[in-house]
């Protein structure tokens, strides 16, 4: 005699999942999906769909396993379509179904990042220094800001930079530029310069050339791009954000609540912060020879001398070692702690310009 197993009454499949939700002509449908897949899949980490979906099957209820009507499907989609190209659809444009604890803690990392770049992008135009972290936190909230958690933060940055300006004294950092034009063409661009306000740091010629280091509003860059183009000339990027050099003194700021005392240094100029850290890794144990003979560790990936035991540990966890060690990987020589600083700061410059938005 066969018997068949019954499933306990108060089961609820597919609830251990992630849902993505999209809602199209008044009717819902849903997704079961891996959790920390989707948000792979759309930012082009994830290739394979089947890592992504648990089941190729569109639902109107996934808590529940209630599968969608073709009649509704058909007259959302079309009858054209087919259940992956359905799938797709609802994966890339449809909302993933988070915990409230969750999507709070991921509104509030994405609203510190938006904060973070607004204070890499802007300074105040009395002190040309920039804001801390938390005041420019404490602006957004005055303006009543929104996180999108469906849009970039780079993107969402400009908009708040664009927003604060109309109430608040801030504005873009300027960039550095490298202008090379050919003489008989120098004059042009210099009455453009002066149209656009453009500082002049320096010039130099060379060769029937010359070449010009100035400073500029980033929102006249894609003009400036074209105008040197046109002039048969040669463009070069020599810092995204400028910000003032030298000691903070005390007359830089007025004594009210609403300005920053003193902007950190690790958060005003990140490259400032990566050559310390390096120089600091690179310390040689000759200060401490006179103490008495130290063992100095040498690191076979840095092909380097690093110090005595203490130094040799904390040079693993520094960004040179981790920089030779993914050079090491693709069968690349290693750099000195100088030539790495160069190398990643060449490729946080590169990796701005990608997204940055003029």
């Amino acid at each position: 005699m066969s018997r068949v197993v019954q499933q306990p009454i108060g089961q609820k499949r597919l609830t251990n999942v992630a849902v993505v939700r999209l809602k199209k002509k008044g009717i819902r449908f849903e997704i079961a999906c891996y959790k920390n897949k989707v948000l792979s899949w759309r930012s082009g980490v994830e290739k394979d769909l089947d890592e992504v979906l648990q089941s190729h099957i569109v639902y109107s209820n996934v808590s529940k396993g209630v599968l969608a009507k073709s009649k509704d499907l058909e007259a959302a989609f079309g009858k054209e379509r087919d259940e992956t190209e359905i799938l797709l659809e609802i994966l890339d444009k449809g909302e993933l179904q988070v915990a409230g604890k969750e999507r709070e803690s991921q509104l509030s990392s994405q609203f510190r990042d938006i904060a973070t770049i607004v204070m890499q992008k802007t300074i105040n135009p009395e002190t040309q220094r920039p804001y801390t972290s938390s005041m420019i936190e404490r602006l957004m909230h005055e303006i009543h800001f929104s996180v999108d958690p469906n849009s970039s933060s780079k993107k969402q940055a400009l908009e708040v930079i664009r927003e604060l300006q109309k109430h608040f004294p801030i504005k873009r950092c300027p960039m550095r530029l490298r202008l090379t034009v050919p003489q008989q063409n120098f004059s042009s661009l210099l009455e453009k310069l002066n149209v656009w306000n453009a500082s002049i740091v320096s010039k130099d010629e060379s060769g029937g050339q010359l070449s010009i280091i100035c400073e500029m509003e980033p929102g006249i860059f894609r003009d400036c791009d074209a105008l040197v183009r046109n002039l048969q000339g040669r463009l070069e990027i020599l810092a995204v954000s400028l910000h003032m050099e030298g000691d903070t003194h005390v007359d830089d700021y007025d004594d009210h609540e609403h300005v920053p005392s003193r902007l950190p240094k690790e958060s005003a100029d990140p490259v400032l912060q990566l050559s310390e850290k390096v120089q600091r890794q690179t310390i040689s144990v000759g200060s401490s020879s006179t103490e008495g003979e130290v063992k100095q560790n040498k690191c076979s990936t840095c092909d380097a001398f690093v110090g005595d035991s203490k130094q040799y540990r904390e040079h693993f966890k520094s960004e040179w070692h981790k920089h030779n060690l993914g050079r090491k990987t693709r069968q690349l020589p290693p750099l000195s702690a100088e030539e790495c600083l160069t190398d990643m700061e060449m490729n946080d410059l590169k990796a701005d310009l990608k997204d940055y938005s003029f």
